[in-house]
């Protein structure tokens, strides 16, 4: 332990973020990190607590006390090292992981968290910029093949663990870029996306092959697959969206989130939009918006929504209010329920909650309100408040109310792979093996819908799974 009373001494201190108005000109990121000093002095908050929650805490199960330390020591290199050991894309990660670990931190019981996720973050730019990070090519070559059905950020994990234990990997990727929806999802200006490209690169060194825009299942049959490769990862992810199913809900203003996220980055990219847009092109620029769906989704419309000059925004939510602050002694070392005001919330957006949205109104086929009516929950049941209708504006409506699990038509169909009751492929999460044993499945696509650190967890799991299936026993770490 670096500083014995470094938590009795200093309080937490975040990171802060560009003035909004200057960031609504721009999609780039605008975190604005601590410097070494300030770094090393939160790094000495660390308790040294001797169970650290933490640890369960991170999907990945990061040893976070451990590179806290050598932050505090100024051992950069070492803790970069540390911090690899569990986790593949720590830029990722610490860009948009929501930080389960910084709810577990033992100080959190009495005083605020160590601020972990910047920490993580400091430690992977700091390797990049110093040169640390480069290919780790395998000593041996195995002749075994896996192809990986998917990009983002469980497939990409198991690539390159893959590929580290000496198996030629091929990547199979639907779209024309990989990334998957760390690529299309996330707005650039949370995740921008040359640290994607740059672990491509990265990669490609490794042995990994990437084929893009090779649909399986579309543009390559499974059956080929399975003849061509010892075993197959699935990491499509969950992207079968849920949909309104209220009268009005096909009038031309109502959007998924997706095709409005996946719209924007193309045109940051400089790329076409045109597969991303089968519906048309999607501009909030002078419209009042409405966002269904108070999640991190429907947080990235809105700060997208702003980027791009709408007259209002609005947010809504089906469940009631959180609580300003939740109760730790009850919920402590779990993900708390609270409210959660994101850095496109502060840019600007209307939020309100406990809305059931009725029927989306129009005229000549085109959005102009949404009805609503305001509604109470008792001991799980929601009841309708009468008297409480109320409409809202609204030239566009974006629906980001989560996902229900796989697309099925084509990779799963062809696939014939088990499912489980929610439409997930079928897996348990020790050997990753679905109903045909040459096929693997991790990520979204056999959890469902979930964070991208619990992606990576899955994906670097998994990847051991095949490893141990093909050679009889694997060096790579759970």
């Amino acid at each position: 332990m670096g500083k014995e009373t470094g938590f009795l001494e200093l309080d937490r201190q975040d990171r802060k973020y560009a003035d909004p108005k200057e960031r609504l000109s721009h999609y780039r990121e605008f975190v604005i990190p601590h410097d070494a000093p300030a770094l090393r002095a939160q790094a000495s908050r660390c308790m040294d607590c001797g169970i650290p929650y933490c640890h369960n805490g991170c999907p990945v199960n990061n040893m976070i006390p451990d590179w806290n330390h050598l932050v505090y020591e100024g051992d950069w290199r070492n803790a970069l090292e540390v911090l690899h050991s569990t986790n593949n894309f720590p830029e990722f990660t610490g860009r948009i992981c929501p930080a389960p670990c910084e709810a577990s931190c033992t100080l959190n019981i009495i005083d605020q968290p160590v601020t972990i996720k910047s920490i993580e973050n400091a430690i992977v730019d700091k390797g990049w910029e110093e040169g640390w990070i480069s290919p780790q090519a395998p000593a041996r070559r195995t002749g075994k093949t896996v192809a990986v059905v998917g990009s983002g950020p469980a497939g990409l994990a198991a690539a390159q663990q893959l590929a580290r234990a000496g198996h030629s990997v091929t990547v199979f990727e639907k779209n024309d870029r990989l990334g998957g929806l760390l690529r299309y999802g996330i707005p650039d200006f949370k995740l921008e996306k040359h640290l994607i490209n740059r672990r491509a690169v990265q990669m490609e060194a490794e042995g990994v092959q990437f084929r893009t825009s090779m649909e399986v299942g579309v543009t390559i049959s499974v059956a080929s697959l399975k003849e061509n490769f010892d075993a197959i990862v699935l990491s499509g992810g969950a992207e079968e969206p849920r949909r309104l199913e209220i009268p009005g809900a096909e009038l031309s203003g109502v959007r998924l989130a997706m095709e409005f996220l996946t719209q924007q980055n193309k045109r940051n990219a400089g790329d076409e939009e045109t597969r991303a847009a089968p519906r048309g092109s999607i501009t909030a620029t002078g419209k009042h918006v409405v966002v269904i769906g108070g999640g991190d989704t429907g947080s990235d419309c809105v700060g997208t929504s702003n980027r791009q000059g709408a007259a209002s925004v609005t947010q809504i939510e089906i469940m009631p209010r959180p609580p300003e602050k939740e109760d730790k002694a009850l919920t402590w070392p779990n993900w708390p329920m609270k409210l959660r005001t994101s850095s496109s919330h502060e840019e600007g957006a209307n939020r309100d909650w406990a809305i059931l949205t009725k029927r989306v109104s129009g005229h000549d086929g085109i959005v102009t309100g949404l009805d609503c009516i305001r509604v109470e929950w008792q001991n799980g049941q929601m009841q309708e408040v009468p008297g409480s209708e109320f409409t809202l504006r609204a030239d566009l409506i974006f629906l980001a109310m989560g996902f229900l699990g796989p697309l099925q038509q084509g990779l799963l169909d062809q696939a014939g792979v088990a499912l489980d009751a929610r439409g997930n492929v079928a897996a348990n999460v020790f050997e990753y093996r679905t109903s045909d044993p040459q096929i693997f499945a991790c990520g979204d696509m056999r959890r469902g819908q979930s964070l991208v650190v619990w992606a990576i967890r899955e994906g670097r799991q998994a990847a051991r799974a095949v490893d141990e299936m093909l050679m009889g026993v694997s060096e790579l770490p759970r």
